[in-house]
């Protein structure tokens, strides 16, 4: 057995060591002597599961929780309080101890800030969620990774119990995920509050790397819906980062293992979204958490969560799905040391994100945008945004498209794409009309809609008829 291995006492003393010599927790040497001792024990070649293998275990074992847009701070206690109640019985069908949870601060207005421990291995790792009120989708894929690795033995002989210890603070930013806003109580960007630690919330995170010293990080978010990557642009469903901790974006053993990992997740996840994962610029950021806990000793490897097709319930089922599957297939190459046999030039040839992406693009249709103005042709694109309204009660999703842009948008992709091609788009003249209707379409018709940038995304979609001006109603289209 590897010498750093013998005893947790000599792990962390041998890791602090190479923190002060390097300026990272954990050498990757160190990953690369725990990868031979497991070979030496004889472990049966294919116990790693697939990524297919990976999403049946999801599947199978998610929870029964609302969209992640949804899931409020008293969802995240119940469950967590399930998961509390099976401990007292045994964990992962293990004795006391290898669940617990404890209080490591309060919200501006107040609400607990969760940190979960399970496991009880020398390698610690830290998972946290939801710094950003709206951002919520791998708050629900760590909720389920906890009861999947409650229900099963992940990778068999209890090795991720045994190896790693993970630290999980499931909603760091409970006030902001109330009101589905991006910002904490007092309005600070808690991301952006690592340096002056001004917020409870980037406090008790702060507070928790620097009593846990964590192997290695992991910062859970989502982007912004336009990023996309590659050429024709795609959404990018997951987006991910090495992160720096320092300007001149220096490499040493803690970015080497942050970049193996981005490998191990870019392998787990194309089979589901090949041409959909993008990379982020590694510029170093002096405010945000993810660069300096990096520097303090704890490489990280952000996971942002974007854009996917398909109606709201579904994309958000298929994106906790990806966030699960890349999340346990990265820990799972930590606790058998595979990682050590990842190639980080995956990683590094991911394509950078760009913002050219749109949720809808009307294409090459003869465009009348008020009553007033010559048509012309040319493509309209939408976006959407998202809010979180009360309902009788009941929290709601709502979408509102609006439009983005007009004119050639042949350099951009999109969610949705509508071939207009001989067909005549125009504000919605009458909003009594039907599509089959006999509608006409004369100059100097008013309309308290136009299509104009910031406008909302409502249309007529027409045919042209015998008679000049007339039109077929073929559909009204209204982007939400």
């Amino acid at each position: 057995m590897c010498p750093g291995l013998v005893a947790t006492a000599a792990f962390h003393y041998y890791r602090r060591a190479m923190a002060m010599l390097t300026n990272v927790s954990v050498s990757l040497g160190l990953v690369v002597c725990m990868a031979s001792s497991i070979s030496a024990q004889g472990r049966p070649p294919g116990a790693t599961p697939t990524p297919a293998e990976l999403s049946g275990e999801w599947q199978r074992h998610r929870l029964a929780l609302p969209m992640s847009p949804l899931v409020t701070h008293e969802v995240v206690a119940r469950e967590l309080d399930r998961l509390d109640a099976r401990a007292r019985n045994g964990f992962a069908g293990r004795p006391a101890g290898v669940f617990r949870r404890e209080v490591i601060g309060q919200s501006v207005e107040g609400r607990p800030i969760w940190h979960v421990t399970i496991g009880s291995g020398p390698m610690p790792v830290l998972l946290w969620s939801q710094m950003h009120g709206d951002e919520a989708t791998a708050t629900s894929a760590l909720l389920d990774l906890m009861a999947y690795i409650d229900r099963t033995d992940p990778g068999g002989d209890h090795r991720w119990l045994d190896r790693l210890t993970l630290h999980i603070v499931p909603m760091l930013n409970p006030d902001g995920a109330e009101r589905f806003q991006r910002r904490n109580a007092q309005g600070i960007d808690i991301n952006r509050d690592a340096a002056r630690v001004q917020t409870p919330e980037g406090r008790a995170l702060m507070a928790l790397r620097d009593r846990l010293s964590p192997v290695v990080g992991f910062n859970l978010h989502n982007q912004n819906w336009r990023t996309s990557v590659g050429r024709p642009p795609q959404p990018a469903a997951i987006s991910l980062l090495s992160v720096a901790y320092d300007e001149a974006r220096t490499e040493n053993d803690g970015r080497r293992l942050t970049k193996r990992l981005g490998a191990v997740v870019r392998d787990a996840l194309e089979p589901f979204a090949a041409g959909r994962i993008g990379r982020y610029d590694d510029e170093f950021e002096p405010r945000a958490f993810g660069d300096l806990v990096t520097r303090a000793g704890t490489p990280v490897l952000l996971i942002e969560t974007g854009p996917w097709p398909g109606p709201d319930e579904q994309a958000d089922r298929d994106l906790v799905r990806l966030n699960f599957v890349a999340l346990a297939a990265a820990l799972e190459a930590l606790a058998s040391g595979t990682v050590a046999q990842a190639d980080p030039t995956r990683y590094e040839r991911l394509p950078e994100n760009e913002q050219r992406l749109m949720h809808t693009i009307i294409r090459n249709a003869r465009v009348v945008v008020d009553a007033g103005v010559a048509p012309f042709v040319g493509d309209i694109g939408v976006v959407t945004s998202r809010r979180v309204v009360d309902q009788g009660g009941t929290r709601t999703l709502v979408t509102q498209g609006r439009v983005e842009d007009l004119g050639d948008l042949s350099v951009y992709g999109a969610l949705v794409e509508v071939d207009a091609r001989g067909r005549t788009v125009t504000p919605v003249f009458d909003p009594a009309a039907v599509p089959g209707a006999r509608v006409v379409v004369a100059r100097g018709r008013p309309t308290r809609t136009p299509i104009a940038l910031g406008a909302p995304a409502a249309f007529w979609v027409l045919e042209p008829l015998e008679e000049a001006g007339s039109y077929r109603l073929v559909e009204v289209l209204t982007i939400k």
